[in-house]
């Protein structure tokens, strides 16, 4: 009789032993990532990732300038300055331009009654009348604009410091009392000129006409004479 409830009360122990076991496992939390093979992130995979995360697009360049939708790239920088509009234009071999120049004009009574335009190079400038014959008129009409005659000339004139070139103009060249009174005249060194001078005139002559001579250093070839 002892010998049965011995063995009963060990088949008892071994089951309650059974029951306690089997609720351990239930118990359990997922499986360690690192016992099915899935290795956990590391600090140094996470630092690499959030590195990527930073990284330009392909084709980007960090040196500066932008890229633009059809691939052109700028080059982000100012690059080369152009030569400064008031630089140094003392160089030899330079166009006058009528803004290089100052003009005079006068009133020449012998031999023959005119107008003399004296040309001389402004401060520090140094250039070259290439375009012998000046451009010349009165008022904006065509009928104002002085023809040349072909009297003078040198090409080109060089004008630097205080050397000069001259013209002559003779405003009338008709006979009788048409034409009309200016005050000023119009002088450009070529017609394309955009800057022309407009110099006054030391009075108010009746114009019909004009000529005007060719750029010369002497003043006796500037006397305008009808041909």
């Amino acid at each position: 009789m002892c010998s049965r409830l011995a063995a009963r009360s060990t088949r008892l122990v071994l089951a309650a032993a059974a029951v306690t076991a089997l609720a351990a496992t239930t118990a359990c939390g997922p499986e360690d990532p690192a016992e099915n093979g899935a290795a956990a992130p590391t600090a140094a995979s996470s630092s690499a990732a959030e590195d990527r995360k930073g990284e330009a697009p392909a084709g980007d360049s960090t040196t500066g300038g932008s890229t633009s939708a059809s691939g052109s790239k700028s080059s982000g920088g100012s690059g080369d300055q152009g030569e400064s509009g008031t630089g140094d234009k003392s160089g030899y071999g330079q166009s006058c331009g009528t803004n290089d120049l100052d003009f005079t004009v006068t009133w020449e009574a012998q031999p023959i009654s005119h107008y003399l335009i004296t040309a001389k190079a402004k401060s520090g400038i140094t250039c070259y009348l290439d375009v012998n014959t000046p451009s010349v008129s009165f008022g904006s009409g065509a009928d104002g604009v002085a023809s040349p005659v072909g009297q003078g000339g040198e090409d080109p004139i060089k004008l630097s410091g205080s050397s000069v070139a001259y013209a002559g103009i003779n405003v009338k060249t008709t006979e009788g009392e048409g034409g009309k009174q200016f005050e000023h005249v119009i002088i450009a060194t070529t017609e394309e000129d955009p800057d022309p001078a407009q110099v006054e005139l030391p009075d108010a002559p009746t114009v019909d006409k004009p000529i005007v001579t060719n750029w010369s250093t002497e003043r006796d070839e500037t006397i305008p004479r009808v041909i």
